[in-house]
């Protein structure tokens, strides 16, 4: 398997846990994607749809691949550095924006091969695309466990007020 492949093959397990978390959120109740720990933090639906935000990001500009994005309109409310508001995305909109960015991300992605691991790939940051891919894993792993958090702290309050 070839190094590229070895990291998608580990962009594909983070997102079955993410999946899995979005369908706890559910599960837990209506409310729980939109749940927040105090104003201004972000909640669990923000997380997810900032992972998905930032694939696009990857996948379309920041690789250069010269690919149309599909979810541009949403770019600015959940980028990095955005403010969080109540505005809470449905699941369905969560679900679309994660499968639809990491399609896309997946084909720009597949655009390179192992012989360009040292290539600058994203020059505004200096990154190789072994960073780039290093640094897409890591991200992903790190909202989840921010959302994840976030849940359990929304799970105890929610049981809490009943």
């Amino acid at each position: 398997m070839s190094m590229l492949e070895t990291y998608i093959e580990s962009m594909t397990f983070n997102r079955s846990r993410t999946l899995g978390l979005l369908d706890r959120a559910v599960e837990l109740s209506p409310t729980a994607l939109g749940w927040r720990p105090a104003e201004g933090r972000a909640h669990v639906a923000w997380q997810l749809m900032h992972v998905g935000v930032t694939e696009e990001l990857f996948g379309t500009e920041r690789l250069r691949s010269g690919a149309t994005p599909r979810f541009a309109d949403v770019w600015e409310r959940f980028r990095g550095g955005s403010t969080v508001d109540d505005n809470v995305p449905t699941t369905d909109q969560i679900r679309e924006l994660l499968h639809g960015s990491r399609e896309l991300l997946l084909t720009t992605l597949r655009t390179f091969d192992d012989s360009q691991m040292n290539d600058i790939v994203f020059p505004e940051r200096d990154w190789t695309l072994a960073t780039v891919l290093q640094v897409l894993c890591w991200h992903e792993a790190h909202h989840h466990g921010q959302a994840h958090i976030t849940l359990n702290m929304a799970e105890t309050t929610l049981k809490n007020l009943s």
